[in-house]
């Protein structure tokens, strides 16, 4: 029995962790002034007939802080990475020089930043919704456990380990949110 009750704490672990990281990879596509390519992951392309990321069409660099330049490997597709980028509605205008596209990052205003950072905190509070029903699961399973003849002392024992990942994996979230945070507010 005890190998079940170590089975569900890791399967709240894993859908823990699985939220934590589905924060981190959303804050990666908020622009929060800076250049980086993640802003263009969301963005594919039609080549040859198939819908591709844009990152397996061409090269993806930042040559700057406030600057993208995108190479396409086939000259052909500079004008359907354009589209591709003003359909996405990221905020960025393409400039297309025959070599490269360059996209400028421009400065966030305050109005942006702090619309930024409220949808930065209902995110944090959505992954930590999710968090908490991990654990609100887990209980529920050491409840039926314990009902199977799980000993009291050892579902005591695994309610507590999850409500302690609980509260580990909520500091985390605020820890990433606060980064994020000053990172959207420094000018």
């Amino acid at each position: 029995m005890e190998e079940e009750a170590k089975f569900h704490i890791d399967l709240a672990r894993d859908k823990m962790e699985k939220a934590l990281k589905h924060l981190e990879d959303e804050l990666l596509h908020i622009r929060a002034g800076k250049a980086t390519p993640n802003i263009l992951d969301n963005i594919s392309v039609e080549y040859y007939g198939a819908s591709m990321p844009l990152a397996q069409v061409s090269s993806i660099g930042t040559p700057d802080p406030k600057t993208i330049v995108i190479q396409p490997w086939d000259k052909t597709m500079f004008d359907v990475i354009e589209k591709a980028i003003l359909a996405a509605n990221i905020g960025l205008t393409p400039i297309n020089n025959g070599e490269v596209i360059r996209l400028n990052i421009l400065p966030l205003t305050e109005e942006r930043r702090r619309n930024l950072v409220k949808q930065i905190k209902n995110m944090a509070e959505i992954t930590k919704v999710s968090i908490r029903n991990a654990r609100r699961e887990g209980m529920e399973d050491f409840k039926k456990l314990q009902k199977d003849g799980l000993a009291e002392d050892i579902a005591m024992e695994a309610e507590h380990k999850v409500q302690e990942m609980t509260d580990n994996y909520s500091k985390k979230v605020d820890t990433v949110i606060v980064a994020k945070e000053k990172d959207i507010m420094t000018v």
